[in-house]
């Protein structure tokens, strides 16, 4: 049996520790939450996404994203679209003010994954991610799904 402190889930709770509070420092200061955060940060890369897909994405269970989603409607960084091809369908896209905000927090949040990227070289880096992507892979091959009830703590 591996010690307690060598378990792959206390590594990675550990690691979420040392990461996260810096990220966290840049969301508050943006009075974004981290799963409003991650809403935006698949968005500015998608633009739009029916809210299956982008609960998928996000790790979020789609009834806890309606009310992420909600918050971000009222504070004007995002909006619902119906579908012209599938009424049934709705989008969530970034408003203009959504948008924009891309340009003042990524600046920050770049930063904070330099500051990470300084820990290892840069072929660390590659082996860590290609080895968690395995992982991940791996269980789903045997038929695991994900469980996005540990996933709240999550920056990305």
């Amino acid at each position: 049996m591996k010690a307690f402190q060598e378990s792959l889930p206390i590594l990675l709770y550990r690691v979420l520790g040392v990461v996260l509070p810096s990220f966290r420092l840049i969301f508050s200061e943006f009075g974004l939450t981290e799963q409003q955060w991650r809403v935006l940060r698949v968005l500015w890369e998608t633009d739009a996404l029916p809210v299956f897909a982008l609960a998928a994405q996000t790790l979020i269970p789609a009834p806890s994203l309606v009310g992420v989603v909600d918050r971000l409607e009222r504070i004007d960084l995002v909006r619902r679209r119906r579908s012209e091809e599938d009424r049934r369908l709705v989008c969530v896209c970034l408003t203009a003010k959504g948008s924009a905000l891309e340009g003042e927090v990524m600046p920050r949040v770049d930063a904070a994954y330099e500051d990470l990227e300084g820990l290892l070289d840069p072929s660390e880096w590659r082996i860590l991610a290609k080895s968690l992507h395995r992982i991940i892979a791996g269980a789903e091959l045997q038929g695991h799904k994900p469980d996005n009830k540990h996933t709240k703590h999550t920056a990305g």
